[in-house]
This record gives C-alpha cells, structure tokens and sequence, in this order.
C-alpha cells in the first residue's frame, strides 16, 4: 500500500512529525526513506521561508501601527472634550499660575482661571487634527535597523522610540499650528484679561506663562499616552489589525 502526502499537509506538521514520517512510513525501502526525508527538508526550509519576516516587513508593519494608531488617537482627541472632558489627558492650567488662581479665587474671580483653562484644552481639540500630517511624515524616520529590536519589545516599544526620537522636532512643527489654535478659541484674550484682573490686586508678584509651549508639551503627552494603548492593542487583538500589513506583522508574532 502507498502512501501519498500533498505538499500542504507539511505545513500542518510539526518539524518532528515530518521526519518521523520521512524515517518510519516505509520500513521496508532505505531509498525511500532518503528520498522523503529530503523532500520534507525541502518543504519545511520552502515554508519557512515564506513565513519568515524580513526587516522591510517588520519596519514597515511598525510605521503602519503607528499610522492607524494615530489616526485613531486623532480622531478621539481632536474633538470638542477629546481632552477638556478626559480626566487622563485633561490639560490643567500651568504650574506657575496656581498662584494666580488662588488669588483671584480670594477675590470672587476664579471664573477667569477656569475660561482660560477650558480654552487651553480647546487649543489642544483644534491642533490635534492639524497635527496628524506631521506624525505621519515622522513615522517615517523609524530605520530598519530599529525595527527588530522594537519589533520584539515591549507593547509600547514603537510608541517609546517613536517619543524618543521625535518629540523635539514634532514640538518645534506643531508651534504655529497651537499658537493659531490658541488665537482662534480665545485662550490668548482670556489670559490677558485674567491677568488684567490679577494685577488689579495690591501687591501680588507678577508671573509670565508661556501658554503655547504648556499646551504642545501636554498636548503630545496626550497623543503618546493613547498611541502607546492603541499600539499594545494591535499587538494584542486580532480586531484591531484593519489593515493586511497588520495582520501578516502582528498575527505571525
């Protein structure tokens, strides 16, 4: 009696189970044996070749998880409350004018604080879209020979290189795009005014803020903090990989 093996079947194989097949299906023809037992290597070598992930794929499904993360974290915080209303990513009024608000809450004006940090956050909502273009075009400064080693690390591991290496560069490009946001919601006016109220008290120090630094330093911790969840996600949730790239990267790990 022959037995017949389609090439397919292999792959469904462990390494052991094929040479067992290969050395023990045909007891009695040594030639045989050496003939299946060379077939199998071949298969197994073929198939694991075109399993196996090169550097431009493993780069390329990085620069791709990025891309459908930030899409994703844009979309979230880029909206009316995607930061005022979320207590994780809530930009609060710089550390340097708690002073400020102490004294105008003593004299019945803390209203004027808490406009001014309802307009930072609003700053914040109107960049963040503004800002999408950008990270996309950063992304792609991740080398291949970067990849691996993120490739295997941890959950976070892109979204960690990713803020390492271009935090300073993504600040200095999303200047004007804040300082304008900053203009159009009224969180420069508001500032103004609430200062003019707090110089009116007697005797206070005087205090200088540098309110569209405050918001793209918080900004950016924001999108990193959400990116770096929607990165592990990806690792993680088969659902959660919408795109073939993503799939083939992540489902083979």
């Amino acid at each position: 009696m022959k037995i017949q093996m389609k090439p397919t079947m292999f792959k469904s194989l462990s390494l052991m189970g094929v040479i067992i097949i290969a050395l023990y299906g045909f007891p009695d023809a040594a030639t045989a044996k050496s003939d299946w037992l060379e077939k199998a290597k071949g298969v197994l070598e073929s198939f694991g070749k075109s399993d196996t992930l090169s550097a431009e794929e493993i780069a390329s499904g990085l620069k791709e998880a990025l891309r459908v993360g930030t899409a994703t974290v844009v979309k979230q915080l880029g909206q009316s409350d995607g930061f005022n209303a979320d207590p994780a990513v809530h930009i609060p009024i710089p550390e340097n004018l708690k002073s400020v608000r102490s004294a105008l809450k003593k004299v019945g004006m803390s209203s004027y604080m808490d406009d001014l940090e309802l307009r930072l956050n609003r700053a914040a909502e109107k960049a963040t879209p503004k800002a999408k273009k950008l990270f996309y075009q950063a992304i792609t400064e991740m080398t291949l020979d970067d990849a691996r080693s993120i490739y295997t690390g941890p959950e976070d591991a892109a979204t960690r290189y990713f803020k390492s290496k271009m935090s300073k560069p993504l600040a200095k490009a999303m200047h004007p795009i804040v300082d304008k946001s900053l203009s159009e919601v009224g969180a420069v006016r508001s500032y103004d005014k609430l200062i003019g109220k707090y110089r009116s008290i007697p005797f206070v120090p005087d205090v200088k803020t540098d309110l569209t630094n405050h918001v793209i330093k918080k900004g950016m911790k924001g999108i990193f903090y959400y990116l770096a969840l929607e990165e592990a996600a990806i690792r993680r949730d088969p659902a959660k990989r919408t795109t073939e790239l993503l799939r083939r990267v992540f489902g083979s790990r």
